[in-house]
Formats: C-alpha cells, structure tokens, sequence
C-alpha cells in the first residue's frame, strides 16, 4: 500500500525541478535567456504535422500560380482542339497525346486553363483579404481607441453588415455593378469580410487599454496617437494576421461561388477555377472532368489556408500552450 500523498509527490518533482537550475557560482544563477511569443509559436507549429500539411498545399498552390503561364502548353485563349469539336454528338474532346486533360467545349486545353487560373484566383483572393483587412483595421482602431460614442457607432454598423449572410450581401453588391468584372468580385468579397476584422481587433484593442505598458506610457505623458499607433495597434494585431489566412480560403471560395453564378469576369480568355465551374454545369452529366479539377483545385487550395490558420491560431493562443 503507498503511504506517499499525492501532494507529497508533487513537491517533490518541483524541488528535482529547481535542482536542473544552471548555477555558474554560488549564489549566482545563469542566464539561460527567454523565449519569445513568436519563437515559441514556431517551436509548436515545427512539430504539428497539421500545420506542415497547410503550408506544403499553401506553398505549392502559390508557386504554382506565379509559374503557371510557363508550366501550360498551351496559351489558355487558344483552341489547338477546335477541329476535334462536334457540336452534335461530342461536343467537348477527351485526353489525348499532348493533351492530358483533354479540351472545353470551345476546343481549348484544359490542363493549360486550369493551371493559369490558379494565378487569378489567387490574386483574387490575397487582394480581397488585403482591401478587407484594411478596411478592417481602420473601423477597428477607431472604435477600440476612441471607445464612447464612437465605438458605438462603428459596431452598430458592423452588426448590420454581420447581420446579413457573407454570400448573400457579397451577391447584392457584385450585381450592383453595372459591367460584371474581377474587381467586382473582389470588392464584393472584401466588403463583406471588413466587420470581421474589424471586430476582431477592436476587441483586441480593448483588452490592450488596460495593460500595463499602456498605462505606464500614460503616466509618463505620452500621446494618445502614440499610445495608439506604438503600442495598442501593434500589440492587437497577432489575431488578426491569424484571421487573415483563414479568409484567404473564405475569400477564394466566394469568389468561385459568385464567378460560378456569373458575376465575375465575364471574359473566359482569363480562366478563373470559380469560371470555368460555371462554364461546365451544361456538361457535368456527360463529362463531369470538366467540374472536377477546378472544383478540385478549389477544395485542396481552402484546405491548406484553413489547416495552416487554424494551426496558427492554436499556436498563439495561451490557452492552447501545452
């Protein structure tokens, strides 16, 4: 029968614990040095495999978009397959030598489309997240350093816009332009994702007010913009730069929901994944091909921003510390 109390136990772990303490001399500890929140998030996020799965599709899906027009064999506006297309019994050519995904309904190479609209998309979806994030940080500086009235008013108008589902007010906008465009889509898409970040950091902002550091730069007389700028503002924004890569994936989502719908850039000489969606529902029972890579494109693209921001998030949060 142990006769040891667990809280016997417990001291004495600790007490071996502070014996491992480096002494250069009697009565003199050495400095080991600290570690930083950013070193100790990398440390956790080399050892989560979730995160090094995120990063390898983001990191593919990037490179892949900047060397896309060098990797198609074929100018994704030409129709090297035109004379194989027969309207009436097979409208849309299979694989063959030279061409590995076969062609569209207008005889062009499909593998060649496929890899140059991963460069629209992507620039669809970082200059989405980037105006939303700007729009975001402004509301969202305004209301946590001014607070009072000011405050009020920026959330009651963030509540409306939350109050509205993100596609659907991202649809009302992008139909509200009078000539469909990437721009309209882009400036639907970020429009609606400005209230989340806004949210975000004015929360953020908040808990910063009553910080230490802050209070001492009031004390010492320092300004309130550089209390703001130098120090609230800088020391809020880790949630939202870890909120901005998961509405990467939001953002490239929507903006295939809305090409899809047909407001997007309605020039099919520039593929876009989201397009060329919308280009294939009048084939998918006969050649389902056609939906599968961009679809599938899409799925692996939103996968890897999700698992690299979730394991972001995870690795920033205290709570989350092991």
């Amino acid at each position: 029968m142990n006769l040891i109390s667990p809280k016997k136990t417990r001291i004495d772990t600790l007490a071996a614990s502070v014996a491992e303490v480096e002494v250069a001399e009697a009565g003199t500890v050495r400095d080991t040095g600290g570690e930083s929140l950013l070193a100790g998030a990398w440390r956790r996020l080399r050892r989560n495999p979730i995160f090094l799965i995120g990063l390898t599709l983001t990191a593919l899906f990037v490179l892949l978009a900047i060397i896309s027009p060098w990797l198609a064999p074929w100018d994704p506006a030409a129709q090297p397959l035109i004379d194989k297309v027969e309207r009436q019994s097979n409208p849309v050519p299979g694989p063959e030598p030279g061409f590995p995904l076969g062609g569209d309904n207008r005889g062009r190479d499909l593998l060649s489309r496929v890899l140059v609209g991963s460069q629209q998309t992507l620039v669809v979806g970082v200059l989405a997240t980037l105006i939303g994030l700007a729009g975001g940080l402004v509301l969202g500086t305004l209301a946590g350093a001014f607070g009072g009235w000011v405050d009020a008013l920026v959330m009651r108008i963030v509540d409306v816009m939350l109050s509205i589902p993100g596609l659907l007010l991202a649809f009302s906008l992008a139909a509200l332009a009078a000539r469909p465009s990437q721009w309209t889509v882009i400036i639907a898409i970020a429009v609606v994702q400005i209230p989340i970040f806004s949210r975000l950091l004015r929360g953020s902002m908040l808990a910063q007010r009553h910080s230490d550091h802050v209070l001492a730069a009031r004390a010492l007389g320092v300004r309130p913009a550089s209390i703001v700028l130098r120090h609230m503002l800088p020391n809020s924004l880790g949630p939202v730069i870890v909120q901005s890569t998961l509405v990467v994936a939001t953002s490239i989502i929507d903006a295939a929901a809305l090409s899809f719908l047909g407001l997007g850039n309605p020039d099919d000489r520039r593929p876009e994944w989201g397009q060329m969606l919308g280009a294939s529902q009048q084939y998918l029972n006969e050649h389902p091909h056609l939906a599968f890579w961009p679809a599938g494109c899409i799925i692996v693209v939103a996968l890897g921003f999700t698992l690299m921001g979730e394991s972001l998030r995870e690795a920033l949060d205290p709570k989350s510390r092991r």
